[in-house]
């Protein structure tokens, strides 16, 4: 895991510094934008790995689907942050936005978006799903819980059906 001294940024420059604000702003507005659909009041969430979808289930029967790409993965008792792409158990059809985010770090030299796995809080996770999704011009982010961890995904058009 690696591990940025104090003095040492990892490479992240103030310009990268306002990219994530602007990228945790543009994730709260577009979140906002799909509260009209009911989103954040599911009672049930899954990720079909094989298709790529990202489901929400609701009490009156109707499901919302969008594709999706899983980012990462913060785990909440060890504090640390696994990139998808450095997870064996996730598909490699589902890595593409974590890809995406990695070669922007190796272009700029950023140590977070370049090592596998590194201690982080759950803002530093939000953070990173939240650049995903601007970097790869997502619909939005959703944060599943899976145990103790929380996987964080990006996911696009949402599309609503109900269940006959």
């Amino acid at each position: 895991m690696v591990r940025i001294s104090s003095g040492d940024n990892g490479g992240e420059t103030s310009k990268f510094k306002t990219l994530l604000d602007a990228s945790m702003e543009e994730l709260r507005l577009k979140t906002v934008g799909h509260q009209g659909w009911g989103f954040g009041k599911a009672t049930r969430w899954s990720l079909d790995q094989s298709r790529g979808d990202l489901l929400f289930t609701f009490a009156d029967g109707v499901v919302a689907t969008c594709p999706a790409q899983i980012v990462g993965s913060f785990d909440s008792v060890d504090g640390s942050w696994l990139w998808a792409w450095a997870n064996p158990t996730i598909a490699d059809s589902l890595k593409r936005d974590s890809l995406r985010v990695r070669d922007y770090g190796h272009q700029l030299q950023i140590a977070r978006l370049t090592s596998a796995e590194w201690p982080c809080t759950e803002a530093d996770a939000w953070a990173m799903a939240a650049l995903a999704c601007k970097l790869c011009e997502a619909q939005g982010v959703y944060r599943g819980p899976a145990g103790t961890a929380f996987v964080f995904m990006t996911f696009g058009q949402v599309e609503l059906s109900k269940k006959s």
